[in-house]
């Protein structure tokens, strides 16, 4: 049963990463170029390029915060009806009776809730043994000095392995079935 979830988790995160990293540097892209064609078009020498590698890098942690929110929503449909290592989970209907075989968005929007407090809950809790470690330990006088996007990414990754486990025993409407 670990093999399953860890599995499942390894292609959600893979999903995740994959899909809101690549449409965050395309917004990113979009937005650079649309600030350099609506500017003056300088000749592109190396202090323009120095320049628009800047914007590139001020815009796409703020874009990835917006692309990550899209991608965690649509990444929960593609957990469910897939067989990994003879077990898969499954959405059930409001009855909770029946399996849904087709699931579309509109059927994940109560099990995404519970599974994102649920994230934000296991984020929370390694933030708070984050900040006792980093006060412990390191030279750090505060969170800000070094929590950024890419720390809450990689706790966003982690509490989803627990939070699938956790998902299919708390929630009726997941069931966790042999294939």
């Amino acid at each position: 049963m670990s093999k399953f979830y860890f599995f499942l988790w390894l292609r959600w995160a893979a999903r995740v990463v994959t899909c809101s990293v690549l449409l965050a540097y395309t917004i990113t892209i979009v937005i650079t170029a649309a600030i350099y064609f609506t500017g003056s078009m300088p000749n592109i020498d190396a202090e323009t390029f120095g320049a628009l590698r800047d914007i590139l890098g001020f815009w796409f942690p703020i874009v990835w915060s917006f692309t990550l929110l899209l991608s965690l929503f649509r990444s929960i449909k593609y957990i469910f009806n897939t067989c990994i290592n003879n077990y898969e989970l499954k959405l059930l209907t409001c009855k909770g009776d029946e399996s849904i075989e087709n699931i579309g968005y509109g059927d994940l929007v109560k099990v995404w809730r519970r599974w994102f407090m649920l994230n934000i809950w296991l984020v929370g809790s390694f933030m708070v043994i984050a900040v006792i470690y980093t006060s412990i330990f390191t030279s750090y006088n505060g969170v800000f000095e070094w929590f950024d996007i890419y720390w809450l990414f990689s706790f966003i990754l982690v509490s989803g392995y627990f939070s699938f486990i956790i998902l299919a025993s708390r929630c009726k409407s997941v069931k966790v079935v042999k294939c």
